[in-house]
């Protein structure tokens, strides 16, 4: 008799443990469940064979509309200084630039043609994932980024993006501004090709029909094939960073179809920020090798004659079923 009751007390704990694990495996299986069912809602198949995707207009408004709602809020522009589109600017092989030191990246003032990419909602990632930066194309509303911010595998294209220019401290200078459509070349929504990791986003403002992005923020403007090495300076959006961080050094060629550029502290979130030379050429952005590098060096997709054929396939605008 002495001996049943610890016996029977001890069945009593196991049967309770096991209960609760039961009780926790079923809560955690609901909860990635729930997960996985708001990441699933917030893609789309588009059209992966031509690399596109026609955003649809309710989704991106509600996109907005999320981020709007207590996570970025709109306030008056300070006065643009930025160069048009088209301008040229300095050559920096000429001199004027140095690389930074240390080699590494550090809090810098935001710049309106550089921005966050957010994606509000339940998709598995923070508020803002990626950077972007704006390109000087014939309509002005053209935002270029890394294909892997924009298009996940077997998921899809996102469906729930939403671009800052501009942003810091969760304010938005220049507006939320949300994709009418995207276009990523067919290698990278078919395979994931590292040679192919750049998008282009065309974009429109909710709320202020006729407003073209490039004429609020300025733009960069894109060289094809650039000359390497060269000078350059990447930028970009640490996740979850109320500031953009910045670094200059030497962009180097990496075998035939990369671009690197050797600098610490270029983290997460930064993916899609513009590589730069003569301080406002596009000549990559942070994405291609290993998903565009580590803690000390990025990498992009070298802007080849294919990133040139996007970039114009982009900008005619080609219609594709959403």
């Amino acid at each position: 008799m002495s001996s049943k009751g610890p016996r029977g007390h001890g069945r009593s704990i196991g049967v309770r443990v096991a209960l609760g694990l039961c009780c926790a495996a079923l809560a955690g299986g609901a909860a990635l469940l729930w997960e996985f069912g708001g990441i699933l809602e917030n893609h789309a198949d588009g059209d992966p064979g031509a690399g596109s995707y026609v955003q649809d207009p309710q989704a991106a408004d509600r996109a907005a509309a999320a981020l709007l709602d207590g996570v970025v809020r709109e306030v008056p522009a300070p006065p643009v200084q930025h160069a048009q589109g088209g301008q040229v600017a300095a050559d920096w092989r000429k001199g004027g630039w140095r690389p930074s030191e240390p080699l590494a990246a550090r809090t810098v003032p935001a710049e309106p043609a550089v921005g966050a990419l957010f994606s509000p909602g339940e998709d598995g990632d923070g508020d803002h994932h990626c950077s972007g930066v704006v390109v000087h194309s014939p309509g002005g509303d053209l935002v270029a980024t890394a294909a892997h911010c924009v298009y996940r595998g077997a998921l899809g294209f996102r469906t729930n993006l939403a671009f800052v220019p501009g942003y810091r401290d969760g304010e938005a200078p220049y507006g939320v501004w949300v994709p009418t459509r995207i276009d990523v070349d067919p290698s990278w929504s078919e395979d994931q090709d590292p040679d192919h990791d750049v998008a282009f986003l065309r974009l429109r403002r909710p709320g202020r029909p006729g407003e073209r992005l490039e004429d609020t923020t300025g733009a960069e403007t894109i060289r094809f094939r650039p000359q390497l090495p060269a000078p350059a300076r990447v930028v970009g959006y640490p996740g979850g960073a109320e500031s953009p961080v910045d670094c200059f050094n030497t962009a180097r060629a990496d075998g035939p179809t990369q671009l690197r550029l050797d600098c610490a502290d270029v983290p997460d979130g930064t993916s899609g920020g513009p590589v730069l030379t003569d301080a406002h050429t596009l000549i990559g952005v942070v994405g291609g090798r290993d998903g565009g590098g580590d803690e000390t060096t990025s990498f992009s997709s070298w802007f080849d004659d294919d990133i040139r054929k996007l970039y114009q396939r982009s900008v005619a605008g080609r219609t594709s079923s959403p």
